[in-house]
């Protein structure tokens, strides 16, 4: 009997683990399924957006630039200059200094973390099993008194300060159309290790028939955030594979870690 009733048990937690399973794939099917469809986002090739940061009632223009590829980087016009920030040209990852205006390259663990997002364009989740991610249904919850999907998302370990550590997000998706509002990581390094990094996500609109949030949120859980408003966003835009190299002649010698970050 006690036989019986522990194979009853595993058959249970096996059926229950099923259906988490099968919820989680079903709320990500109808998501891709509202914002385009898959076959429309694998279609992507890249993605540049227009937007202004707000920071302490100042807005600050910048253009972020993401290829299927790997190769990515984020423009700030600040006081009439530019600077490129996360710039990654599939191999090398570095940014512009603040303080001394010079280019930095970013160090070993910082650049094999970008290597291994380069998985994540246009979508973590999409064709999440063949990129090695694993997806789990938590349940809903109030997010902000909006009813909300919660799902978890483990993707590949990552290294830092030498150690290997879990690389796990967890998505809020409204229960009405099934798109993500917010998003929630512990940070693992730097002033704010062990806070909860949050980003928030609104005003989805029409870029060529995929939707897209126009508005977000960053910053740490609790604390507020900056808020980054898209002016206009752009799907497959010719970007020259120059504008991702690092430029030897104005930088700073040796490799180091960001200056600007």
């Amino acid at each position: 009997m006690r036989k019986l009733t522990t194979l009853f048990a595993l058959f249970v937690i096996g059926s229950l683990a099923t259906t988490q399973a099968q919820t989680a794939d079903e709320i990500l099917d109808t998501y891709f399924e509202n914002i385009g469809g898959k076959d429309a986002w694998r279609a992507v090739e890249g993605i540049k957006m227009t937007a202004k940061v707000n920071q302490g009632g100042m807005e600050i223009p910048i253009e972020i630039v993401r290829m299927k590829d790997g190769k990515q980087m984020t423009v700030i016009t600040f006081q009439g200059k530019e600077m490129k920030q996360g710039v990654f040209d599939g191999e090398v990852l570095w940014s512009t200094n603040f303080m001394t205006q010079k280019a930095e390259k970013s160090d070993a663990e910082s650049t094999e973390m970008m290597k291994k997002e380069m998985n994540d364009f246009p979508d973590a989740f999409l064709d999440y099993k063949d990129k090695g991610y694993a997806v789990e249904y938590i349940g809903k919850e109030d997010y902000n008194g909006t009813e909300a999907f919660k799902i978890k998302l483990t993707k590949e370990p990552v290294t830092i300060d030498g150690a290997e550590v879990e690389d796990v997000t967890y998505y809020f998706f409204e229960t009405e159309n099934y798109v993500p509002i917010a998003m929630q990581s512990e940070i693992k390094q730097g002033q704010g290790k062990g806070m909860i990094s949050e980003v928030t996500f609104s005003d989805y609109q029409e870029v060529d028939g995929l939707y897209i949030a126009f508005s977000m949120t960053q910053g740490i859980k609790g604390q507020g955030g900056q808020p980054i408003t898209m002016d206009s966003i752009e799907l497959n835009p010719k970007v020259d594979a120059s504008a991702f190299a690092f430029p030897e002649e104005d930088a700073v010698g040796g490799d180091t870690t960001e200056g600007g970050e």
